[in-house]
């Protein structure tokens, strides 16, 4: 099959022919329709991630067709249109059990712990736990964009975030994470300031209804004047020491700051105004993706047309022009999600 594969971190990758992909007993092989490039594929180029192992092909952001179906496999079938949560959960251990897929001690990552979705076929494991049936009529490149910073961004405004209508949310990073949140706390009912260095990221936000706010200067006094003293809930979407820090200084009392964008390398122990938490109770809170099980609430808001992934791709590009893409994703300028059609 044809995959985009890298030997060295931070060296060009290439598309080239691999061996296809050996199904698991419980697992799936799915022919992928399309597949998002997410920062964090860049996070794992770059040799960010402990968990890759060279060479290596990335992509966790997918959508496809199921190709085979393991032995043991019984909820699912070739011909199946699915996706599947970045975390694929195990099914069995304490966390699972208790209906937390999501930080599943056993958990593996398509383009990260084992080859990912920049290809024509990708293995899933445990089938029958991670699979997610399309609803008729969604498409697979809005489906693709679901899967790593949609759901991710849904499950951090929703359930960790708690959000609700008429609070004042502030995103910290207009990328496709950001975009996402500002776009699920505007369906609830949450007034939302879209914090970005990008001017084309603070217009697409404007465009999903938030008020802009330049990401330089004194960003948390700015967002405090414009939420009226400050965030009830705080969102970094991005993942900086810089971005982290702003959020928690921009909530109000007993705000909440969820951590979403993913914090790597030299921002793995950022600073925290641990004052502020104390004298101000405020709670710091992580998200990390979102269980399959969890994917109906969402999939409902996206069929009733309460939210709608598909205005936040940016572009669609080919698996050809998937190396370049990722090799510059750091540098921007393209706003939006970018989602790889092979």
């Amino acid at each position: 099959m044809r995959a985009v594969l890298f030997s060295e971190f931070g060296q060009l990758p290439a598309v080239t022919d691999v061996p296809a992909p050996v199904c698991a007993p419980t697992g799936a092989v799915i022919r992928v329709e399309a597949t998002g490039l997410c920062r964090s594929d860049w996070h794992g180029w770059m040799g960010h991630d402990p968990d890759i192992r060279l060479p290596h092909v990335p992509g966790h952001e997918l959508a496809g067709v199921v190709d085979e179906v393991g032995a043991e496999v019984t909820r699912w079938k070739a011909g199946d249109r699915v996706t599947v949560p970045f975390i694929c959960a195990c099914g069995r251990c304490e966390q699972c059990l208790a209906g937390n897929q999501q930080v599943c001690d056993n958990q593996e990552q398509p383009g990260f712990t084992h080859w990912g979705s920049f290809a024509d076929l990708v293995a899933i494991a445990e089938a029958d736990t991670n699979l997610i049936a399309l609803p008729d009529g969604q498409d697979f490149v809005s489906a693709a964009a679901l899967g790593c910073r949609f759901a991710t961004a849904y499950r951090a405004v929703m359930t960790q975030g708690r959000v609700q209508a008429g609070e004042w949310v502030a995103v910290h990073g207009c990328g496709g994470v950001g975009l996402s949140a500002i776009m699920i706390a505007v369906a609830a009912g949450a007034r939302v300031v879209a914090v970005d260095v990008s001017a084309d990221a603070l217009a697409l936000a404007e465009g999903l209804g938030a008020v802009a706010v330049r990401g330089d200067g004194d960003v948390a006094s700015t967002v405090r004047e414009a939420t009226d003293g400050g965030a009830h809930l705080s969102l970094d979407a991005y993942g900086s020491s810089a971005t982290s820090l702003n959020s928690v200084r921009s909530l109000r009392k007993r705000g909440r700051h969820v951590q979403v964008g993913l914090m790597l390398a030299e921002h793995s122990l950022a600073p925290m105004p641990m004052d502020l938490v104390i004298a101000n109770e405020l709670e710091l809170l992580g998200s990390h993706g979102m269980a399959a099980h969890e994917y109906p609430a969402m999939l409902e808001a996206i069929r009733s047309g309460r939210i709608d992934p598909t205005v936040l791709v940016g572009r669609t590009i080919t698996l050809e022009e998937a190396p370049d893409a990722l090799a510059t994703m750091d540098a921007g300028g393209h706003p939006g999600m970018t989602v790889i059609v092979p």
